[in-house]
């Protein structure tokens, strides 16, 4: 009688040992996430600078940088660059931060009319991006628990 051969091919087993890919699982959805956010932040900047750039010129260029933020750090995440998409998400939570808080305590220091998040002057990160219902403000701190958990996967494989 023969013995039962192993049908598992080497590569598969390597691939159940690795740390999870961005190409499935939470990392694809996060990384769906951030695309989405990418093209609605460009999307709404081209339009404001194009359409009414003289009356916030700053939030509307804020809102052009969030733009370019989102989308490196959907590229990082996607391409699995770790270090770029730790300095792009940190930068992104900096930055909803910062403009959040002005825009609710000083919002013409941002040449904001109104605090409405949904208002025609409104960045993408004003009120905290309240007008994006708060993914703004939660996505870059699930980005960076999702960094640390692949990180600690890593060192444990």
């Amino acid at each position: 009688m023969s013995a039962a051969k192993n049908t598992e091919a080497p590569e598969s087993a390597a691939a159940a040992d690795s740390p999870r890919r961005t190409g499935s699982g939470v990392g694809r959805v996060l990384v769906a996430v951030y695309a989405i956010l990418a093209i609605a932040a460009t999307g709404r900047s081209v339009f404001q600078i194009i359409d009414r750039f003289s009356e916030a010129p700053v939030a509307f260029v804020l809102s052009a940088l969030s733009g370019v933020i989102y989308i490196v750090a959907t590229i990082a995440l996607g391409a699995r660059l770790r270090r770029l998409a730790l300095v792009t998400i940190s930068i992104e939570l900096i930055g909803v931060l910062v403009v959040g808080t002005l825009s609710l305590a000083a919002p013409a220091v941002l040449g904001l009319t109104s605090l409405d998040p949904f208002g025609r002057d409104s960045t993408v990160w004003s009120a905290y991006g309240a007008g994006y219902l708060l993914v703004p403000l939660v996505l870059p701190v699930l980005g960076l628990l999702y960094l640390r958990s692949a990180s600690a996967r890593r060192v444990k494989a």
